[in-house]
């Protein structure tokens, strides 16, 4: 399945961040693009650099299994774990994407501590406040199931840690500082990644 999986990876990179950014940049004028937080070694910066890494590990994944590169060897043939891991794929790309979406303008990759966008709380975020990174994390593990080599499990384990970071040590404090007490509440009563779980 590593040709469905680089197939799948290809149009998630183009639907979250190619289309994501040509479209808030057609309606605000900015790309939403922010770039890593924090100083060169920091513990923010190396936040993005890490889900960074887990996102560009995630699409050689299917490469190594296809050329047979060190790393690449599936360690399960299944088609009912790959068909399981496509459609959780597919679930997780959807899920972010409309996440995305239900930002509108406040969308952002990364944290200008200049701007102060609109705190949603609407649609998924009513019950998850980073339903992003829980949909990413989701695909991710799709991907795992589909193409299951250790750069797969690799890819999902840097991005997983790097997501960690970038939400407990830049987005929260973030957020916490610009929306104050509004933010204090929604997090009391909504859930990190999981609806109920980290409020």
């Amino acid at each position: 399945m590593p040709r469905l999986a680089l197939t799948l990876i290809v149009f998630w990179f183009l639907s979250l961040f190619v289309f994501r950014s040509v479209w808030q940049w057609w309606r605000t004028g900015s790309t939403g693009l922010k770039g890593f937080s924090g100083s060169v070694g920091s513990l923010e910066w190396n936040a993005g650099l890490l889900a960074s890494a887990g996102l560009a590990a995630s699409a050689l994944a299917p490469i190594a299994a296809l050329r047979a590169w060190p790393g690449g060897e599936l360690l399960l043939v299944s088609v009912p774990v790959f068909a399981f891991g496509a459609l959780l794929t597919v679930i997780g790309i959807a899920g972010a994407l409309l996440a995305q979406l239900t930002m509108g303008d406040s969308w952002r990759i990364g944290v200008d501590e200049a701007e102060r966008t609109t705190l949603v709380t609407q649609g998924l975020y009513r019950w998850i406040r980073n339903p992003i990174f829980s949909f990413v994390l989701l695909s991710g593990a799709g991907l795992v199931l589909l193409v299951p080599n250790l750069l797969s499990i690799l890819a999902f384990a840097l991005t997983a840690a790097g997501i960690e970071i970038q939400v407990r040590v830049v987005e929260e404090p973030y957020l916490s500082r610009t929306h104050g007490s509004d933010y204090q509440a929604y997090r009391s009563r909504t859930g990190r990644f999981f609806p109920g779980l980290g409020r």
